[in-house]
């Protein structure tokens, strides 16, 4: 048997095959109660940060990527003790196989990590985002959301760049280089989208709107529910979907209705010729008792304008930033009640009733 286990089989003795593969299968069949194991390690670290970390959805989180990456990592340093044979190691366009196997497992290994990462800044960001909601102010859960894209951004091109030193073995300081110039071609052709992108750190830190709030920008009015990096999303009152680039909604006259102190009714009422100054004098004065009610604050009733047609009385009045339902509940209200008050009145609109003579010539 130690003859057997002492053979030489492409350059490696038998048992060293056993061995690695051994070492393999027993973090495979294991992995996930070592990973669990580290993870545990890994939230001591957290919830010294986090108090109110918890142990459970932390662990289903990073298990799965954790075991993943220990894996990848032990099988890549067993497989690294062996000796490459070099009947299986022929010249493929001036790269060995050994050397093109050696790049994809760095690529793999890196990529694993990456993952780990993301997956991390995934769980702070839902921490965060916890403890966001405790407070009424939506400005902390629009920053998590924008710089937890942030750092996945970040993440990805460090990764390239791991890949690019380790994998093909590239000068890093030489590449960043020669890509300065190459870079500033992009940024050129890249204009409109650093320009959303530099709008977007602009909403972030002026905040002019944040997410939930009501946004009247152009022709579009709507309810904020998303500001990412490129581009803000609204919900129209119409319930579509809308993108507005960040650029255009930094540079344009933007109406955020959702900071209005009051809103504004206004009532126009042109009533006939005929009626009399005692009764437009009462009519005046009904109005302003229709108007004085709890859900309006202020109102003004003044008698505008006498032209050849009408007597035209106008009042305008406030309410709280209420819901547009509850708005237009008042205002029907108050619409109904001034047609009740008419009735009473015995008032009629101009141009409600026409008479016609008809004079015979000789």
């Amino acid at each position: 048997m130690n003859d057997f286990l002492e053979q030489v089989w492409w350059g490696n003795p038998v048992k060293n095959y056993f061995i690695t593969g051994g070492i393999i299968l027993f973090v495979w069949l294991l992995k996930k109660f070592i990973s669990r194991y580290f993870a545990g390690l890994l939230f001591r670290v957290v919830h010294s940060i986090w108090r109110d970390v918890d142990k459970k959805s932390f662990v289903n989180l990073v298990v799965k990527p954790l075991g993943f990456f220990l894996l990848i990592l032990v099988s890549i340093v067993t497989l690294y003790k062996l000796n490459f044979p070099e009947e299986l190691n022929p010249t493929i366009y001036k790269y060995t196989v050994k050397e093109i196997i050696h790049c994809f497992g760095t690529i793999i290994l890196i990529v694993s990590f990456i993952g780990l990462l993301l997956r991390m800044i995934d769980f702070i960001a839902l921490i965060l985002e916890k403890r966001a909601n405790l407070t009424p102010d939506q400005t902390d859960n629009q920053l998590i959301v924008f710089f937890k894209d942030f750092f996945k951004v970040i993440l990805v091109i460090i990764g390239v760049m791991l890949v690019l030193r380790f994998a093909f073995d590239q000068n890093i300081g030489g590449l960043l280089t020669g890509l300065s110039i190459v870079g500033a071609a992009i940024a050129l052709a890249l204009r409109e989208s650093i320009e959303n992108l530099i709008a977007s750190f602009i909403i972030f830190f002026d905040k002019p709107f944040v997410t939930g709030d009501l946004v009247k920008v152009h022709t579009i009015t709507g309810t904020v529910e998303r500001i990412g990096l490129r581009s803000t999303r609204i919900r129209t009152d119409q319930k579509t979907y809308v993108t507005v680039p960040n650029k255009q909604m930094v540079d344009s006259i933007l109406d955020n209705l959702s900071l209005r102190t009051q809103r504004r009714a206004d009532l126009k009422l042109e009533i006939g010729l005929t009626t009399s100054a005692s009764v437009t004098e009462q009519f005046i004065k009904g109005i302003e008792k229709i108007l004085n009610r709890d859900e309006i604050e202020s109102y003004n009733v003044h008698l505008s304008d006498i032209t050849h047609t009408a007597v035209v009385i106008v009042s305008d009045y406030y309410t709280a930033p209420v819901t547009i339902k509850e708005f237009n509940l008042v205002k029907q209200e108050v619409s109904l009640q001034s047609l009740k008050l008419m009735e009473e009145l015995k008032i009629e609109i101009a141009g409600a009733s026409t008479d016609i003579r008809l004079q015979k010539q000789d």
